[in-house]
């Protein structure tokens, strides 16, 4: 039997794309809300506008909550709407970059490239009502429910209606373009308001000079949200060492001035310029500095928080540390514009907090800076800002881009070192030094001084490598050690109650619940010490364990603990046995403070451990207490044997720090106003922000 063969089809055939595509692309390229109001504010930068205004009212209802973004820039016509902005993907930017097109008004080149910034507002709300007017034209508006794209199978038939109109937004001479959000994708909290705040203002760099752009947040409502938060220029001039920085090429210039408060008299000034060469990694092409990079320049504003040195002329001392811990760190602005997101808390990107891990007295943290590296947009073609607007692509010429800032940084802090010592031995009765490294440093220095490093030298390299292996090794393993205490403790307290229950009554339901209690807590500390690894854990379940390990001796201390969750649990990957101990640490340094603070007075010392959703990096698990608070700086609470209470060894802290960092959180000191806490709260606040959530 013959066969009939078959015609194979073939085609040229477009891709259709589905129209929920836009929302995928909302939705993942633009981390959180407030990266999306940043990217909006951008555009107004792109439209030659000297600013942008961001009004958000009742913010806190979903459904009648609302976001404005307006700016007062060229505005667009119908051409442009239609042909560019309802374009997914334009390269209308980019050309205009390349060819070096400037806007007329401020001869700027654009910051948008590749045309899905617009896609920044499906992350705020599902209404979208975009009014814009170019000069001597009518307005145009753009109105769409991004819902409509989950309804149509293909972006072709989602409906996106566009309307010329006589003007009633931007009249007269007015123009600029105005989006307005509604029916809100997230109830915003304070938090996230005053993180806004922030990025917002900072969209600018604080030393650029011209201030042709400005960024404003306005809240309708709740005002007071925004209440205590100081501006970089009030805070700038408690910066005791400040210094200018120019790269070129493969060579470094600096400009350092220590400048004491008007009260340090007896400390003086001090001035140092200097010019060197770049020494960077051997892999790094130098000649990138040059062809794809340009110039770099870098303020640098270095601060000494030590509570004495802090009492010698700062006014708003809580508010100064508020806006160093939340605005810290060094950013990065081209043409003077902020490239999201380096210097925010949760991106270290120069390992300043990493790096200082190792000699703290010696290196600063990005909650001791205020930073700022210029660069210039159309010199520096290697350094792409990645889809997702959060950084630069990690390619060589950012690797060379990024060895060249943490060279400049570290002369500068050598710099500010010579004059910490200083100001430390005329003014802190804490004399910070290294244990054993810092008596090393001294021994080396006679060392030198008496021509002895070629005979001694090798000798204390060795003794100086083997302590920090020592050193390392031991604080790894501390965490149980430090936990052995409270589980002494603990038992003791439970033994003590046993015995006298059972001194006092006949055997009794009492005493049985008391024996039963203290068997289960036995086996949950020997549980402690046998579990390893990581693996999913409710963070109520692990309060709840750390809650029993404890509970006999908050009884005996007669300490009223909160335990609040009403913002829902979540799940974490993490060592149960870690986090544990860690709240048991946290727990144990509070009942410690609360009888420092309030003796033996009944029913006056309170702890409270609850559930947070309103940290910026993840959820977390807040520990709070009304005893005296922390005195010190955090930069100095998580420092090793370092401690405030007669008998401390000076390790919780910085264990629960590193607990944290290993579980790809962090340990966080959040100050008032920040977090929602039950009222009377007010000393101890400890939080730890786990990342890597199954919420």
């Amino acid at each position: 039997m013959k066969r009939t063969s078959k015609k194979h089809r073939s085609d040229n055939l477009p891709f259709k794309p589905r129209a929920r595509m836009l929302l995928l692309l909302g939705d993942q390229l633009i981390r959180d809300p407030g990266i999306a109001v940043f990217e909006l504010v951008k555009n107004a930068y792109d439209a030659d506008s000297p600013d942008a205004k961001v009004t958000m009212s009742r913010i806190t209802d979903k459904d009648s909550g609302k976001i404005v973004v307006e700016d007062s820039g060229t505005g667009m016509d119908y051409e442009t709407v239609t042909n560019d902005w309802l374009e997914p993907g334009t390269d209308y930017r980019a050309l205009q970059r390349e060819a070096g097109e400037r806007t007329q008004k401020y001869g700027r080149l654009p910051m948008g490239e590749k045309g899905v910034g617009r896609f920044a507002a499906h992350k705020l709300g599902n209404n979208i009502r975009l009014i814009t007017r170019k000069k001597n034209l009518p307005e145009i508006v753009v109105e769409f429910n991004w819902k409509d794209f989950k309804k149509h199978r293909y972006l072709s038939e989602a409906p996106v209606k566009v309307k010329e109109q006589s003007p009633e937004i931007f009249t007269g001479r007015r123009t600029g373009t105005r989006i307005e959000i509604t029916r809100l994708r997230n109830i915003w909290t304070k938090g996230m308001v005053r993180d806004l705040s922030r990025a917002v203002t900072s969209i600018c760099s604080p030393f650029d000079k011209r201030g042709e752009f400005k960024a404003e947040l306005i809240l309708t409502e709740n005002r007071d949200w925004l209440k205590g938060l100081l501006t970089v220029d009030s805070v700038l001039e408690y910066a005791l060492f400040r210094a200018e920085c120019d790269i070129l090429g493969r060579s470094l210039t600096y400009e350092y001035e220590f400048t004491p408060l008007a009260a340090m008299d007896k400390v003086k000034s001090r001035w140092n310029k200097k010019t060197m060469n770049l020494k960077l990694d051997a892999a790094i092409d130098f000649e990138l500095m040059e062809r794809d990079i340009g110039p770099v320049h870098l303020d640098l504003y270095i601060f000494d928080r030590d509570p004495k040195i802090l009492a010698l002329g700062v006014t708003d001392k809580q508010g100064l540390k508020e806006f160093l811990d939340e605005a810290g760190g060094i950013r990065v602005y081209r043409d003077g514009i902020r490239v999201y997101d380096y210097g925010e808390p949760g991106n270290d990107w120069l390992d300043l907090g990493g790096r200082r891990v190792n000699i703290p007295t010696k290196r600063i943290s990005n909650n001791l800076v205020i930073g700022a590296v210029s660069l210039q947009i159309e010199n520096s073609p290697g350094l792409i800002e990645k889809t997702n607007r959060e950084g630069f692509v990690d390619n060589e010429t950012f690797r060379a881009f990024k060895g060249a800032v943490e060279f400049a940084v570290t002369q500068v802090v050598w710099e500010r070192n010579q004059d910490k010592t200083r100001i430390r031995n005329e003014y802190s009765s804490k004399k910070l030094k290294e244990p054993v490294l810092a008596d090393l440093t001294a021994l080396r220095d006679i060392v030198e001084k008496k021509n002895l490093t070629e005979d001694l030298g090798a000798y204390l390299d060795r003794i100086e490598a083997d302590f920090v292996v020592i050193r390392d090794r031991f604080l790894t393993s501390a965490s149980a050690g430090l936990s052995l205490s409270v589980v002494i403790h603990e038992v003791e307290k439970g033994v003590e109650v046993l015995v006298k229950a059972v001194k006092e009554e006949k055997t009794s339901p009492r005493i049985k619940r008391l024996a039963k209690h203290l068997a289960d807590l036995v086996e949950g500390f020997a549980y402690l010490i046998r579990k390893s690894g990581t693996g999913w854990e409710k963070a109520g379940s692990m309060i709840s364990r750390a809650m029993f390990n404890t509970e006999l001796r908050l009884d005996v201390h007669k300490i009223r603990v909160t335990i609040d969750n009403h913002q829902g649990d979540f799940e974490v990957k993490c060592s149960r046995r870690l986090i544990i101990s860690t709240l048991m640490n946290l727990i144990d340094n509070s009942i410690w403070w609360l009888a420092n603070k309030w003796g033996k007075l009944e029913n006056r010392k309170r702890i409270y451990i609850g559930i947070s959703k309103e940290f910026k990096g993840g959820p977390a698990i807040v520990v709070a207490d009304n005893g005296p608070g922390f005195m010190d700086p955090p930069e100095y609470l998580i420092e090793p044997f370092l401690s405030r209470k007669p008998d401390g060894m000076g390790l919780g802290l910085h264990l629960a720090d590193q607990v944290m960092k290993v579980q790809g959180g962090k340990l966080v000191f959040p100050e008032p106003g920040d977090i929602s806490l039950p009222k009377g709260f007010d000393g101890a606040v400890v939080a730890l922000v786990f990342g890597g959530t199954n919420k």
